[in-house]
């Protein structure tokens, strides 16, 4: 808990001069969501309590920042924003943090890449984010490393909230609205607008709040064990860096129009000659070439400059600079004997479960059954059924069963796939049962 008083409490007080229920007392059933809280209409939030502070940018103000935040008290809340959609890299451009004790702090890591000595700082406390997932990666590459953390979206999701952004949450347990109109912006751009800034700061202001009145929740529903494991497998998991695909070309949006594997060639050449002048520009793809105009390019095969430019997505004037590269990598695609060219990949793990009666119904029983229990269970629970167990390790499971189906071969198995203790506990025997084949 933090030693920082309530901010809806705080909030009553400076209007009414009364204290009101800390939030967490106020919290709405989850079944609930999207209803209004008990103090009514949600309170807009457009500034800070203590005011929007200037980005933090140089070694000495950083060192009055790791001093405040070592001296402050309580869980820390942390949040990064990137520029997705803008720049090639998942980098931080902005790093916003608040604890009791130490107010808020927005941290420039573009002159400060090295946040070492703030993660020692607070490496004992707790911190929170929201969506952790999505921000451990990039904080792990500033040196900033939680060893115990809580995740707001995800105790929402396991407490069986509908709506689980942070607006959402922070309008319906707490009663204040924020305004997330900047989450698409480019925050590689400097100097960021100090609305941005309010922005910023304001995603890290009630965090703390919500963590509490969602802990509170947890612990009503006896659901505080499962958030703790779930929260365990973040702190060792959440900082990988997303698997490399083989073939990462593939997933080129509209590819399944482009018929035939010399097609596909060129769609395969583009994607890498594009992916070489992001990366070296630090561009989002899409920015330097549109996927629309791979397609079309491949699904045409232009020949010279002129005919190239007619084409969909070949119109901007950065694209044209670059159409020597673009004929050049057509001409490579074209260029390739066949067996170069690009054949279906190996499939890994389970065909698609709309291939499985077909292929083996068996399995296809097995799949239909497990899902069955799936679904019940979490509905029973009141929590989505993919944060009961992923769908990945049922389809696994049921295509390719332990040889002795037992609870304790079954535990086993999904373990190795990843499952934490708390959902075989409410998944077993039930599960188990679903794999047997049933007796004519």
């Amino acid at each position: 808990m933090t030693d920082e008083p309530p901010l809806r409490r705080r909030a009553a007080e400076s209007r009414t001069g009364e204290v009101s229920p800390h939030p967490s007392s106020a919290v709405p059933e989850p079944a609930d969501a999207g209803t209004e809280t008990d103090t009514g209409a949600a309170v807009p939030l457009t500034a800070p309590r203590d005011g929007t502070p200037a980005p933090v940018a140089t070694s000495t103000e950083l060192d009055e920042v790791v001093a405040r935040f070592a001296a402050g008290t309580g869980p820390v809340a942390l949040d990064a924003e990137r520029a997705s959609g803008y720049r090639y890299s998942q980098r931080a451009y902005l790093v916003q943090l608040r604890r009791a004790g130490a107010g808020t702090a927005l941290v420039d890591p573009l002159p400060l890449p090295d946040l070492s000595a703030l993660d020692a700082a607070i490496a004992e406390a707790e911190w929170v984010l929201h969506a952790a997932s999505q921000d451990l990666a990039c904080l792990a590459e500033l040196g900033l490393h939680p060893r115990r953390l809580f995740d707001t979206e995800l105790a929402a999701r396991l407490a069986g909230f509908e709506r689980v952004g942070l607006a959402a949450l922070t309008e319906q347990v707490l009663g204040f609205s924020l305004e997330k109109h900047h989450s698409a912006a480019d925050w590689s751009s400097r100097p960021l607008p100090e609305s941005w800034l309010t922005y910023a700061a304001l995603d890290v202001e009630l965090l703390v709040d919500l963590r509490d009145a969602l802990d509170e929740e947890l612990d009503r529903q006896g659901k505080s064990g499962w958030a703790a494991e779930e929260f365990a497998a973040l702190v060792r998991n959440g900082a990988r860096p997303p698997r490399v695909r083989a073939e990462p070309w593939r997933r080129t949006s509209g590819i399944h129009r482009v018929r035939g594997a010399r097609a596909q060639a060129r769609v395969r050449s583009l994607w890498y000659a594009r992916d070489q002048i992001a990366a070296r520009r630090d561009a989002a793809p899409g920015r330097v070439l549109p996927d629309s105009a791979i397609v079309a390019a491949a699904e045409l095969d232009p020949k010279d400059e002129k005919t190239l430019l007619t084409l969909p997505g070949f119109g901007g004037r950065s694209v044209r600079r670059l159409a020597r590269t673009w004929l050049a990598a057509l001409d490579d695609a074209r260029q390739l004997p066949d067996d170069a060219l690009p054949v279906s990949p190996a499939v890994e793990g389970p065909p698609p479960p709309h291939r499985w009666a077909e292929r083996d119904p068996v399995a296809a029983g097995r799949l239909a059954r497990c899902r069955e229990v799936v679904v019940g269970t979490a509905a029973a629970h009141r929590l989505p059924a993919e944060n009961l167990i992923t769908p990945d390790s049922i389809r696994r499971l049921a295509w390719q069963p332990p040889e002795e189906i037992t609870d304790d071969t079954v535990a086993e198995a999904l373990r190795t796939l990843g499952a934490r203790e708390w959902q075989l506990g409410l998944l077993l025997p039930a599960l188990t049962g679903a794999l047997r084949t049933p007796t004519p």
